[in-house]
C-alpha cells in the first residue's frame, strides 16, 4: 500500500473503531487499561531492547543529548508509564456524567451531558511514553486515537503499539481504537494532517517549528501552544523569602519546559534589596541574567536585554528581568509579551492579587506559587495529554475530562412548538 492508502485505512479504522468506543463501560475500559500496564511491565526487555536501536540511530544522526535523553526508556520509565496508566485507571469516568439539568416552561427536561471527542490525532517527538500517556487517555475518555510518533522513536513506538493493541485485543475492545503510524516518511504527517472526515482533532507535542508546521498544514480543528513565555511578577510588599524560592524553582528546577520561568518582574520599590539577593543564588545555579536598564544599574554583572529578549522562550539557564513601576505596567509587559501559558505574582496584598488574577489572560495564573505547578498531575488532573494555550474547546492543562466534548439531551413528553 501506498503511504496515502495506509494513513487513510489507519484514519478510517479509528473512525469505525470511535462508535465501538463510545459505548463502553467505565468497568470495560479499566479492564484494557490494568492489561495494557501489565503488558508493559512484562514486557520490558523487548520495550528497552527496541529503544536501544533507536538510540543508536539517534547516534549516528547527531542527536544532542538532550534529544537522546528524551529518547531513552528506562526501567524508571517502564515504571513511570505503569504507575501513570493505574493513575488513569483510578480517575472518574466523564462520559456520560450530566454537567447540568434544567427543566423549561413547557415541561421540556434539558440536560448537558459529557460525550468523547471521536477520534484523535496526536503528533509528537522524541517521547515514546507519550504513546502510552496519550493512548491510555484517549481511551480512558472513550475516544480512539492515532499516534504518529517522531521518526527518531520508531522502533520503540512500534513495540509500545503491538502491546496496546494486544491489551485491547484481551479485553475485547476494538484494536483499531489506538494505532501508531508506522511509517517514517514526513509525508505520512500531511496526509493524517488531511483526514477531516475521519479525525475531530489534532493535538501536536513538541517543538515550536512542529506546532507551527501542524497549524499551517492541517485540515483539522488544531489543539495546541506554540511556546512558554512565563512570568513572575514580585510585587510592592512581597514576601521576598518566599518570592525568592519560588523565583528559583520556576526557573532553575527544570528549565527546559514550557512552565519554567523566562521572565522576572520586580516592582521598582524592591527591586534594590530582592534583585542582589535572588541574582547571587542565581549566579550559584549558573543563571545567565539579561536586565532591564534599571535592572542593570542594580546588577552591573547582568547584560543587557534587548526587545528580543522580552517574548523570548530560553529553555535554558538565561533569564530576562525587568524592574517595573506598579503592577499595572507588570500586566501590561505580561499582555504585551506572554505566551498565554503560565504567569504568577509574588505578593501580600489580597486586592492586587485579585486584580492580577482578574487581568492576566493565561491558561493559568497563581498567586504566591511555581509557575512549574502548570502540570495536569500536579494540579490533580492525573495524567496530562498537553497544555493547551488555546481557547477551544481547551484552555490549560488537558486532563482526561478535556478528551471529552458534550451534547444535549431533551426529554418531552409529546411537546411540540408552537
Amino acid at each position: 500500500m501506498s503511504i496515502e492508502s495506509t494513513i487513510t485505512a489507519i484514519a478510517k479504522q479509528a473512525r469505525t473503531a470511535s462508535i465501538e468506543m463510545a459505548k463502553y463501560s467505565s468497568e470495560k475500559k479499566n479492564k484494557a487499561l490494568r492489561h495494557l500496564a501489565e503488558d508493559i511491565a512484562q514486557n520490558a526487555a523487548h520495550i528497552i531492547t527496541e529503544n536501544r536501536r533507536d538510540i543508536e540511530s539517534a547516534k549516528e544522526m547527531g542527536l544532542t543529548s538532550a534529544m537522546i535523553d528524551r529518547l531513552t526508556i528506562s526501567d524508571s520509565t517502564i515504571e513511570s508509564m505503569v504507575q501513570g496508566i493505574k493513575e488513569i485507571i483510578q480517575l472518574e469516568d466523564p462520559v456520560g456524567s450530566v454537567i447540568k439539568t434544567w427543566i423549561r416552561p413547557n415541561g421540556l427536561q434539558v440536560s448537558k451531558v459529557r460525550i468523547p471527542l471521536g477520534v484523535i490525532g496526536i503528533i509528537y517527538e522524541s517521547r515514546p511514553n507519550v504513546t502510552i500517556d496519550a493512548a491510555a487517555l484517549c481511551l480512558k475518555a472513550g475516544n480512539a486515537v492515532i499516534l504518529r510518533g517522531g521518526s527518531e522513536a520508531f522502533y520503540s513506538n512500534q513495540a509500545l503499539a503491538g502491546i496496546i493493541s494486544d491489551a485491547l485485543h484481551k479485553t475485547g475492545l476494538p484494536e483499531n481504537a489506538a494505532q501508531v503510524v508506522p511509517v517514517k516518511d514526513r509525508s505520512a504527517l500531511n496526509t493524517l494532517l488531511a483526514q477531516e472526515e475521519c479525525i475531530d482533532l489534532i493535538i501536536p507535542r513538541g517543538g515550536e517549528s512542529l506546532i507551527r508546521f501542524v497549524v499551517e498544514h492541517s485540515k483539522i480543528p488544531v489543539l495546541k501552544h506554540y511556546k512558554g513565555v512565563c512570568h513572575v511578577y514580585v510585587d510592592l510588599g512581597a514576601d521576598h523569602a518566599m518570592a525568592d524560592d519560588i523565583c528559583f524553582n520556576s526557573k532553575v528546577q527544570r528549565p527546559g519546559v514550557c512552565n519554567a520561568m523566562e521572565t522576572m518582574l520586580v516592582h521598582e520599590n524592591e527591586a534594590a534589596a530582592f534583585l542582589p539577593r535572588m541574582a547571587k543564588r542565581f549566579k550559584k545555579a549558573g543563571v545567565e541574567i539579561r536586565g532591564c536598564d534599571k535592572t542593570c544599574k542594580i546588577l552591573p554583572d547582568a547584560k543587557k536585554a534587548t526587545e528580543a529578549d522580552w517574548p523570548e522562550e530560553y529553555l535554558d539557564l538565561i533569564l530576562a528581568v525587568k524592574v517595573v513601576s506598579d503592577i499595572d505596567q507588570a500586566i501590561s509587559h505580561i499582555s504585551t509579551y506572554s505566551s498565554s501559558h503560565t504567569d504568577a505574582i509574588m505578593t501580600s496584598d489580597y486586592a492586587r492579587a485579585r486584580k492580577f488574577v482578574r487581568e492576566v489572560d493565561s491558561s493559568v495564573v497563581l498567586v504566591n506559587a511555581s509557575t512549574r505547578f502548570n502540570d495536569g498531575g500536579q494540579l490533580g488532573l492525573g495524567a496530562e495529554i498537553g497544555i493547551s494555550t488555546s481557547k477551544l474547546h481547551a484552555f490549560g492543562p488537558m486532563g482526561v475530562e478535556e478528551l471529552t466534548t458534550s451534547k444535549f439531551v431533551v426529554f418531552g413528553s409529546g411537546q411540540v412548538r408552537e
